[in-house]
């Protein structure tokens, strides 16, 4: 994770390991800013008093590695997201005017987003803020993780139905969109035709009207008319 410019932090990179990482320090070194910009990442709360003084905007970027069956995965990738190398890049800007704009491999996204991956990549513990078993979908994978391949195959092969579903209904989607572009086209193509029936175009005529518009030498007739009196 890089952070620049959010509080006391011009910039520094963080690195967090898989498993627990404790974040330890002298008070003023930066820890609250650090957990601050993990929530920013993970769809928390803008605000503009968090930008460091003088500057202009605070910028929060972060690379976690996912497994690509993942439940997070495969949502960012129906978001539009895309993965680099099993990671997915997530980054968060705020400006110094309060507006806040979040990314998600290499998509603009609703913060909402990064809300709805955050209980599937990041667990932050801490005063008050550890209650994921009060979260229905914890509940649900807690129980999932109980039941064993009793429950764990079917769920991986209705998992593995439902993005081929995802991706056959985003390929009509675009096939739809496609067709009508196409029909689109065709209306203002044959608008233009029946524009040009109207006038009834003869053949030659596009000479005719040049020899009408210019004298003998070919003069065109703004120059023929300006030396009208």
């Amino acid at each position: 994770m890089r952070i620049r410019s959010l509080g006391v932090i011009d910039d520094a990179v963080v690195e967090l390991s898989p498993g627990f990482t404790a974040v330890t320090g002298e008070t003023g070194a930066g820890k609250t800013m650090v957990v601050t910009s993990l929530g920013l990442l993970l769809g928390g709360r803008a605000d503009a008093a968090l930008v460091r003084i003088g500057a202009e905007k605070a910028v929060v970027e972060g690379r976690i590695t996912v497994p690509p069956d993942a439940s997070a995965a495969v949502r960012a990738e129906e978001a539009g997201a895309e993965l680099d190398d099993g990671a997915l890049l997530i980054s968060r800007t705020v400006s110094a005017e309060g507006r806040s704009r979040a990314h998600l491999g290499g998509r603009s996204v609703p913060v909402g987003m990064l809300a709805e991956l955050a209980d599937e990549l990041v667990a932050v513990h801490g005063q008050t803020d550890q209650q994921g078993l009060l979260k229905l979908t914890r509940q649900r994978q807690a129980l999932d993780r109980y039941a064993g391949d009793a429950v764990a195959v079917p769920l991986a092969k209705y998992g593995e139905a439902y993005r081929r579903l995802r991706a056959v209904a985003t390929e009509l989607e675009e096939i739809v969109t496609r067709a009508r572009e196409r029909a689109q086209e065709a209306d203002l193509l044959r608008f233009g035709l029946d524009e040009i029936a109207a006038v009834e175009p003869r053949a030659g005529e596009d000479v005719e009207l040049a020899e009408r518009l210019g004298d003998d030498g070919g003069r065109p007739a703004a120059r023929l008319l300006s030396a009208q009196p």
